[in-house]
């Protein structure tokens, strides 16, 4: 699959390097002003708000009205200089002596005059010695996703992100620089305008077996303004614990001082297919399949009596389930913002709703959010404010995957040439499958959710450049899940109904206080600090209560409080974290920046002998574009180069009393209630710590049209928090201990150019491309896990998380029609020590390619996303392409290219029923011709693919018509999302994995619903 990555660099060199040396650059100004000035974006010819005019060192904040123009009054004589700059512009300067004058702000398309957010401050990204990647909020908005962290999938380096599935507000993969732990949690730490936000799944029925939902959904997208990705340790340190896995840092909208308010309304309907839909084999196929194996295996087993066959297999019906279970879903999005400000205050304002439908029959999400962010400027010195989210979501639940009584196995596993329906006109039923139609009609899985995200905070300048931030924040969700299985559907038939309520409530409270001085001194002004102390105090908070009942006296009556029998359970746990933090910045004549910062955190989780943890880092910046000896090479319009090292530590995704000695109640003895040890004591349990090295340059070329950022990186994360095996005398199999050791390691690239810039056309390309390679360098002892217990999945010192370990198949043997597997330890027999790890579902690199377009008033985007190396087991084919070991189960239709004959050419072997393997028993599968190694690398595949994400049509209308029906914008679009889909994976879509509740189980298909094909249209409207 390298032609993945060829195809996408070739593309995009041809873009940057060929395409711009025949367009034209200059951008003619002539926008003419019939007042003292006009401030407009170059690029939408939109007023720009909060410009800076500045006369012989005056300086005036500018509001513009809706056509741009500005007027002030200056005491000044004709002629005299205007001095014009915006975040984002170029700085430009203009003559005034009374005759209209022309302004037109050009974009600095210079990455490196950024400013980022770079832990708990800010700075010009041109001074930064992390490695940080920003996204602008356009870039993910009005995309029919319910997550911001899923829209973020091929934007910036370093960042893989997947899909598990494609039901509305489903869980995702996000992953920053690989995966650092075993056990621990491997998420980001999420910021949302200051406030720490909880990434756990609420959710305890879950979107099927073994599928997460994503509690970032509660977040609506058009909100935000730009989100900070931080990556190496010189970024994350400053967050200590809680910084491993990378920072996410979101900033949501706010309104500007002296702006006159603006009211936007942003809408789109959806309508959405699956990418591909399951195909099985016809009822005369699936009977002819049948019948062979049955013959073969008496065959096989001369001993055995006469096998049953199907009566005339050509002419059994085949019945269609697939038509029931998909559907074309719908997707409704509305929202409603208003924001602006005067010269105290500031506000923004944002409603929204979103109505999603899943292609697979009965899931769904409907999510409804409102937004509050509030500053006011009580004194010169004194500034406090507020950001509040309100989310209310809803999910209709449906075990699709993983599950015998799932929608979707239900629709897939039966045979199909047995009937939907009984003769009398009930569900038919066979084995352990329900009935998909039957399912689809009476599940009655809820979840209300209530989410509130907020914070306060005060700011005050002490002196100038010097000021102390106090902020008070929570994330308050509460999750609300109704279950009833009534006596239509299998899950309520033996039981007479059964019901189930949850109730789980997550809450983190976090206190902070920052102190940041930010001077600049000397000569020219060559000395520059940044400067911050600070505190945090965290609390976390986990409650769930659940209750249960069974036996009712009607489908109606579904409360669990008029069940026959009841029973129910309460849990509660408690963490803290206090924390302590400095950071110092110092830019040296704006080339040479060295900084460092440290952080010390003691959390509550810890044995009483390691609880604090200390975490420092150091970076250094050089601007060697700005020395004399490159400038005179006349290649690099800007050119930097930076290096770090630092330590971070982990410890979410672990208990609140991990080091604690737990007794538990329910040893009961002879009717006698009684508690038992349930956990051994660890009083020197610590952090888990990643020190991680990186190396960056950033430089731009052709006037800083073309902008590269390039990295390496190194991570080590040892003491590792794994339960390590004891000896069975203990009482226990293992406990919670610091051991072991994994190392990510990888390069990235991400290129940014303006490929043509003139006054109607302007072509932009963005391309990125991460390298990571994950190896666990120290472990125990191997751990083996994997779907329904067969050990799939294992965990082996020397080899990636996320391995498969199989039996390799090498053939089927032409003459006989028998799998040939590698007998790995040469003893000619093929038991579970001839398993092996054939591939892990780790993708070697990922990356993005975006182009966007503008000529006049129209535009066009698409992104291409790719992702290369990674495997997929295929459950599906796991279990039906199954040879007839399967009863009751049908077959796909490639189990039609199955050895049949003497000199057949396949990879699937003949048919048989004969269950016996040899694995177990010590035969030869070498000479034996049945499926009997049924953990086969045979199912194993490739999930490489590039995908077409999105394609976009926009359209402004005229300036003109907009000033006749006093509007300021209007913006039309088309879009289609996962138009198309180039890969080997033979699975209905390889963006999946139906495992993802267990970090090291990832890349299982396994009755999975497939990522929706959506075609959409929206309008963007501005008053």
């Amino acid at each position: 699959m390298n032609y993945l990555y060829t195809i996408a660099v070739s593309v995009f060199f041809c873009a940057v390097f060929f395409i711009p040396a025949l367009a034209q650059t200059d951008i003619p100004a002539n926008i003419q002003s019939r007042l003292n000035g006009l401030v407009l974006d170059a690029s939408t010819r939109q007023p720009l708000a909060g410009a800076v005019i500045k006369i012989k060192g005056t300086t005036h904040a500018v509001s513009a009205d809706a056509d741009g123009k500005f007027s002030f009054v200056t005491g000044q004589k004709f002629p005299y200089m205007l001095i014009i700059s915006f975040i984002g512009y170029v700085r430009q300067e203009h003559v005034v002596n009374g005759s209209p004058v022309t302004i037109l702000l050009r974009e600095n398309v210079n990455e490196l005059s950024d400013v980022v957010i770079t832990g708990y401050t800010s700075q010009e990204r041109k001074y930064v010695a992390s490695s940080i990647t920003s996204v602008k909020g356009d870039v993910i908005k009005d995309q029919p996703a319910a997550s911001f962290n899923q829209l973020l999938q091929g934007k910036a380096t370093g960042v893989q992100v997947l899909s598990s599935n494609g039901v509305p507000g489903g869980g995702i993969t996000f992953r920053i620089r690989g995966n650092n732990s075993i056990n621990a949690s491997v998420d980001p730490l999420y910021i949302i305008d200051g406030v720490f936000v909880s990434n756990a799944d609420p959710i305890q029925t879950g979107l099927g077996n073994q599928q997460g939902s994503n509690p970032l959904a509660d977040i609506n997208p058009n909100d935000i303004e730009d989100i900070q990705i931080l990556k190496d340790a010189n970024a994350t340190a400053i967050y200590g614990s809680l910084g491993a896995n990378g920072v996410v840092i979101v900033t949501t909208k706010r309104g500007k001082r002296n702006t006159a308010a603006r009211i936007s309304l942003n809408t789109y309907q959806g309508w959405s297919t699956a990418i591909n839909k399951y195909k099985v084999a016809t009822g005369p196929e699936t009977a002819l399949l049948t019948n062979e194996s049955r013959l073969n295996t008496v065959e096989d087993n001369p001993a055995l009596p006469a096998p049953t066959l199907i009566a005339n297999p050509e002419s059994q019906p085949t019945y269609d389930r697939f038509s029931d279970l998909f559907r074309t879903a719908r997707t409704q999005n509305y929202e409603l913002a208003t924001q602006g400000g005067t010269d105290r205050n500031t506000y923004y304002i944002g409603l929204g709703y979103l109505n999603q439908e899943s292609v697979v029959r009965p899931s769904g999400y409907t999510r409804y959010t409102a937004r509050l962010n509030y500053d006011s400027y009580l004194t010169d010195k004194l500034k406090v404010g507020t950001s509040i989210n309100l989310a209310r979501s809803q999910r209709n639940l449906s075990g699709s995957d993983n599950n015998p009584t799932g929608v979707i196995n239900s629709a897939l596993f039966p045979r199909s040439y047995l009937p939907i329906y009984n003769a009398d006109g009930t569900f038919a039923r066979y084995g352990s499958f329900d009935n998909h139609i039957a399912l689809i009609q009476n599940l009655d899985n809820d979840a209300v959710g209530w989410r509130t995200i907020g914070n306060i905070y005060g700011e005050y300048s002490i002196i100038p450049g010097l000021k102390l931030r106090s902020s008070w924040s929570i994330d308050n969700g509460s999750e609300y899940e109704n279950n009833y299985s009534n006596t239509l559907i299998s899950a309520g038939i033996a039981s007479n109904g059964s019901a189930a309520s949850y109730e789980t409530k997550n809450i983190v409270l976090t206190n902070e206080q920052v102190l940041n001085y930010i001077k600049t001194f000397g000569p020219n002004g060559k000395h520059n600090i940044n400067a911050l102390i600070g505190n945090t105090i965290n609390t976390v908070l986990n409650q769930n209560t659940s209750a249960t009942g069974t036996g009712f006296a009607a489908n109606s009556l579904k409360s669990v409080a008029v069940a026959a029998t009841r029973s129910g359970s309460s849990s509660r746990a408690e963490s803290k974290l206090l924390s302590f933090f400095s950071k110092v910045s110092y830019t040296y004549d704006n080339k040479y920046t060295i900084d460092g910062s440290i952080r010390a955190d003691g959390s509550s989780k810890f044995g009483v002998n390691k609880q604090w943890g200390y975490f420092p880092s150091g970076g250094f910046a050089w601007r060697a574009g700005q020395e004399d000896f490159i400038k005179n090479l006349n290649i690099f319009d800007e050119l930097k180069l930076r290096a770090s090292i630092g330590l971070s530590g982990n410890q979410n995704g672990i208990g609140s009393y991990a080091a604690q000695g737990l007794w538990a109640s329910g040893a009961n003895y002879l009717e006698q209630p009684g508690t038992a040890p349930s956990q051994l004591a660890n009083p020197d349990l610590t952090w888990e710590t990643t020190r991680q090295i990186d190396f960056g340059a950033e430089f731009g070329l052709l006037h800083n049209r073309l902008n590269i950022v390039v990295d390496y990186y190194n991570k080590y994360t040892s003491d590792l928090l794994l339960n390590v095996p004891v000896p069975y005398r203990s009482g226990f199999a293992s406990f919670l201990q610091n051991y072991g050791a994994v190392r990510n390691k990888g390069v990235e690239l991400g290129i940014n150019s303006t490929n043509v810039q003139t006054t109607d056309f302007k072509w932009t390309t963005n391309f990125n491309i991460s390298f990571n390679n994950n190896n666990i360098e120290k472990l125990a002892s191997d751990i083996a896990l994997g779907a329904s217990g067969r050990n799939i999945s294992i965990l082996r010192q020397g080899y990636a998380v996320n391995s498969f370990q199989l039996y390799k198949q090498l053939y089927v043997d032409p003459q006989t029609g028998n799998a040939v597997y590698e007998d790995v330890n040469k003893d000619d027999q093929i038991t579970s020590a001839d398993r092996q790890i054939v591939g892990n579902a780790l993708p070697k690199f990922t990356g993005g390619f975006t182009n966007n377009i503008t000529y006049k008033n129209f535009d066009l985007n698409f992104f291409l996303y790719f992702q290369q190396g990674n495997k997929i087991m295929n459950m599906n084919d796991f279990f039906m392409v199954h040879g007839g070991l399967q009863a009751n189960i049908g077959f796909l239709p490639r189990q039609l290219e199955r050895w049949q004959k003497t000199g057949d050419q396949t990879d699937i072997p003949r048919l048989t029923t004969d269950s016996r393997n040899p694995a177990q028993n010590g035969g030869n599968a070498n000479n034996y011709g049945g499926n009997v190694a049924n953990l086969s690398s045979r199912y194993l595949e490739d999930g490489s693919f590039i995908r077409l994400k999105t394609l976009t049509l926009g359209y402004n209308l005229p300036s003109a018509l907009l000033e006749k029906i006093k509007v300021n914008k209007i913006r039309l679009y088309a879009q289609a999302t996962n138009l198309l889909t180039f890969t080997r994976y033979g699975g209905l879509d390889p963006e999946v994995s139906s495992q993802s509740s267990n970090q090291n189980t990832a890349g299982y298909d396994w009755a999975t619903v497939p990522q929706p094909k959506t075609f959409q249209i929206g309008a963007n409207v501005t008053f």
